[in-house]
């Protein structure tokens, strides 16, 4: 590059003389300040609360910034001295505002060297500090010069309040990181999975890199931008004096890596957001920073239904004839492609496990696990089973499938139908429900009046109103799905339904218990015996019924038992099931509701899903097993062919456990109650006990 000419030289001096005038002036000259108070002053800096999983780890952050202070003794030496290197050399030796740096920018500008701005450290927390009286945005012309004076001023005169600690303190807790994370706390649990206080010599170059440009610099995006730009930075705290060479070599040689998930434990942006609106609802004022919220969520089972989702909607979109669009061929926000949802729960507390509303909440963040309205389909039979159990219908009962023609009182007439268009004749209500057919359901439905069905799904928790016509008994009423799950926990805990807890307690920022929520108490809503028997068909539709699907996924020492879902059109999937310890839901569907595919059923899609979360779940993990059968149950083996007791002619293929409520069972029975063969002791070992889940 040529010398300036005598001209421009004459042109530099007078701007470096009329520069250095006006960085001696006094701040007194500055406008009066608003909003921020004094530009010269340091003030508290919005911080962020934290969300922590059941086993203490992080699972996300609430807050207008997403930040946490953290004390100049608490980091390593290293993290300060890599901001100073790359930012503010002579930190330590001006008074706020660098003149030796002054002369170099003003240089570099006319000799069209990129020399930077020599805004010190300083001058840089009074502008981020104090966005309303120094707009840092302003960075040519008359404004950009008049800001760059009036930065100055409060520069020197912050330094002339605060000491250098202080001032450095409040600048690596300020700084912005990118991706709307404030401070180096933020920034190294966000990036790297742990807090400041453990950043490595890399990490804190690779930080510190970041101020310059977030989105070039960013080590997610980006790893061989940051890396270039971390081993510059690496290079003039070896040049510096700040780290040895042979140190600062070492940390060359590291390759970028970046924490998974955000440096969250997993992935669960749905269930933050959930948890944060509750907590508001409470009239706990997270947003404004500093708490502390311990969940229910199960990190393991958090990633495994968050996988599964993931997978299982891929896999439908590759299928041969699939012609919707995909998630992965939509752009920027468009959400018509497949969604799903996972909701899994705790029977026996409510706890919400793991939830995932969508497939990708940056695109999509509307939670369809607590707030869409969708039909259940055959995912709401167990519940009319269990009110026909309850009035007296045993398993064994006798129902035709076959065509019906209900006329309605508008009189319109209703003419349900089986998804397969077959009617396959008289069978056994157990049958109806292993198989999900629909005719059996509906004769049932009005058997027992759907307006009684209707008033039990109330009393399981289900908040939406079930309309009291044939078609609710195979789902037409909408649901939210959450609610669905929750009034499954009944049928895995002897008949009590709890209600889904997100938060267990929420810490003020001065370590105050603010707020406390126990285990939801199990509401008695079905005699056990019912649940019991409803359950045990569940078990059948896994193991030889429509959700064979998920049974194929999960190894046969996990006892499982569910029931599929699908409605009309074929737009919306679902499978709900059961562990002895957990309780899930999946559902598959558009937002705008239109068939998903030809032929879509739970139990080809959605059952899969489900499947795939538990078997990876519980892989490693003891098996859970039923607890004892409830009291005063009869139980006999029939013969599958005739619905009657078995006879010694029956071939064991044929033969079957049913259970009754006393009362309900075979006349042959009654009639010889010596020959009733009743809970007892010995009943786990008895022969007709079928062996696995």
């Amino acid at each position: 590059m040529k010398d300036c000419s005598d001209k421009r030289r004459a042109v530099c001096a007078a701007l470096v003389i009329a520069l250095s005038a006006a960085a001696s002036g006094s701040a007194a000259a500055q406008d009066p300040a608003h909003g921020t108070g004094e530009a010269w002053q340091i003030v508290s800096l919005p911080q962020s609360s934290i969300i922590y999983a059941r086993d203490g780890s992080r699972i996300g952050e609430v807050g207008r910034e997403i930040r946490t202070n953290v004390s100049l003794k608490s980091l390593p030496k290293y993290v300060p001295e890599a901001f100073i290197a790359i930012e503010d050399q002579r930190f330590y030796e001006h008074d706020g505002v660098d003149v030796i740096g002054v002369l170099g920018a003003i240089k570099g500008k006319i000799l069209n060297e990129n020399r930077g701005g020599a805004s010190t450290i300083t001058q840089q927390l009074v502008g981020y500090m104090h966005p309303d009286i120094i707009d840092r945005r302003e960075v040519s012309g008359t404004a950009g010069l008049s800001r760059k004076f009036h930065e100055q001023q409060a520069a020197r005169e912050m330094e002339k309040h605060y000491s250098k600690s202080q001032i450095l303190e409040a600048y690596l807790n300020q700084i912005d990181l990118g991706r709307g994370w404030y401070g180096v706390d933020a920034g190294a649990w966000h990036y790297f999975g742990h807090g400041a206080a453990q950043l490595t010599l890399a990490e804190a170059a690779t930080l510190a890199g970041l101020p310059k440009s977030q989105p070039e610099y960013d080590p997610i995006t980006h790893p061989r931008t940051a890396m270039a730009r971390r081993n510059l930075i690496l290079q003039k705290m070896v040049d510096q004096g700040f780290v040895t060479p042979s140190a600062g070599a070492k940390a060359e040689r590291e390759p970028v890596v970046t924490a998974k998930d955000a440096g969250m434990s997993a992935p669960a942006q749905y269930f933050v957001d959930a948890v944060r609106k509750q907590a508001e609802r409470a009239g706990i004022p997270v947003l404004a920073g500093g708490y502390r919220i311990y969940t229910t969520l199960d990190p393991a089972l958090q990633r495994q239904a968050v996988t599964a989702l993931l997978d299982g909607t891929a896999r439908i979109e590759h299928q041969k004839g699939y012609s919707q669009l995909t998630e992965a061929a939509a752009r920027g926000k468009q959400t018509d492609y497949l969604q799903g949802m996972v909701v899994a729960l705790d029977p026996f507390t409510g706890d919400v496990r793991a939830l995932v509303g969508g497939r990708n909440y940056a695109r999509a963040p509307f939670n369809r696990a607590m707030l869409s309205l969708r039909q259940p389909g055959s995912a709401i039979k167990p519940i009319v089973y269990a009110k026909a159990i309850e009035d007296s219908i045993p398993g064994n009962a006798i129902v035709p499938d076959t065509a019906l023609a209900i006329t309605l009182p508008s009189g319109d007439v209703y003419k349900p139908e089986e998804i397969d268009g077959k009617f396959l004749g008289p069978m056994t209500i157990r049958e109806g429900l292993v198989h999900s057919r629909n005719l059996v359901a509906i004769q049932l439905g009005m058997r027992v009046g759907m307006d009684s069905v209707a008033a039990l799904s109330q009393q399981l928790g289900i908040t939406t109103p079930m309309d009291p016509v044939p078609a609710s008994a195979i789902g037409a009423s909408v649901v939210h799905p959450i609610d669905l799950v929750a009034a499954y926990t009944a049928f895995a805990n002897n008949g009590a339904v709890v209600q889904p807890r997100f938060i267990t307690r929420i810490v003020d920022p001065n370590g105050r218990e603010v707020f406390e929520r126990p285990p939801s108490t199990p509401q008695q809503v079905l005699d056990p015996r019912v649940a019991f028997i409803v359950r045990d068909m569940m078990k059948e539709v896994t193991n030889r019924g429509s959700g064979v699907g998920a049974r194929r996924m999960v190894p046969s020492s996990i006892p499982i038992a569910g029931k599929t879902g699908t409605t009309n059109d074929n737009r919306d999937v679902w499978f709900l099931g059961m562990t002895p310890n957990l309780v899930a839901g999946v559902w598959l569907g558009f937002d705008k509701e239109k068939t998903i595919t030809p032929g879509a059923v739970g139990g080809g899609l959605a059952a899969p899903i489900w499947g795939q979360m538990i078997a990876k779940y519980y892989a490693g993990r003891s098996a859970p097993s039923w607890g004892p059968p409830p009291d005063g149950m009869v139980y006999a083996e029939l013969d599958r062919t005739t619905a009657d007791l078995a006879t010694p002619e029956t071939s064991p293929s044929q033969r079957y456990p049913e259970y009754f409520i006393p009362g309900t069972e075979p006349q042959a029975l009654r009639d010889n109650p010596w020959k009733i063969p009743q809970w007892g002791p010995l009943f786990m070992a008895h022969p007709a006990q079928p062996a696995g889940p």
